[in-house]
């Protein structure tokens, strides 16, 4: 099986080669890139299979970094960000970041939460990209009004145009779709979206969910207040 190819930006050279030699321990390829226009052309001319990002880089800022790479594809993203607490981690994961990991963070979880975008994405001997191991039984298409979900063909449509979505999304759409009209907490999407074993931070799944709505339906996911959401049948 080939190695998984890491796309690493960040400013810090200490920080980037500690990583660095981390990873590719760890059995990854690295290419790592000190800054935000070198590691889009390096995104650009190697097409990693997953891209960490720091938030602050110079000559183009790793939010800005993420949008671009979002434009062009939908690989897995991670953020890396010195401020749990910032609006650095929304306005990542509001440009397409698909998990973020807090700095000074410690190489096993760094590692985990790597691992766990992959087996999204259908990297490292998970799932394919957007498909999860439990898909809904009978698979088959899934209609909610003018919204059709084909679980065995991993396609969405809205009004019968094609509906694009990242493989978190697409992830997110399934456990929705697979129990619609029941409310589903953020802890457990967390669980089963994202992977997290333990408490996450529920932003991620916040974000996710209006990306989701932004491209299905505001009104087609009703948050519960105090609960979570359930997608409407």
């Amino acid at each position: 099986m080939a190695e998984t190819h890491v796309l690493f930006v960040e400013d810090d050279d200490v920080i980037r080669e500690a990583t660095q030699l981390a990873l590719e321990r760890d059995g990854f390829r690295v290419t790592a890139m000190p800054d935000g226009l070198s590691g889009l052309d390096a995104f650009r001319a190697q097409r990693p299979d997953i891209a960490l990002l720091d938030v602050m880089l110079p000559g183009m800022d790793g939010v800005s970094l993420c949008r671009r790479i979002r434009d062009e594809s939908t690989v897995p993203v991670i953020m890396l960000s010195a401020r749990a607490d910032s609006i650095d981690v929304v306005l990542g994961l509001e440009a397409g970041a698909d998990d973020y990991v807090t700095k000074p963070f410690d190489g096993s979880v760094l590692m985990a939460r790597i691992r766990a975008v992959l087996r999204r994405f259908g990297h490292a001997g998970g799932a394919g990209a957007g498909e999860r191991e439990d898909a809904p039984d009978g698979g088959g298409l899934l209609v909610f009004g003018d919204l059709e979900v084909d679980t065995e063909g991993m396609e969405v449509r809205k009004g019968g145009a094609p509906v694009a979505l990242t493989p978190t999304e697409m992830r997110l759409l399934l456990e929705f779709s697979s129990a619609p009209g029941t409310v589903l907490s953020r802890d457990k999407l967390l669980e089963r979206v994202w992977d997290y074993g333990w408490g996450g931070d529920t932003r991620v799944v916040d974000v996710h969910v209006q990306r989701l709505r932004a491209k299905i339906g505001q009104d087609r996911i009703e948050t519960v207040r105090g609960f979570g959401y359930k997608l409407k049948g």
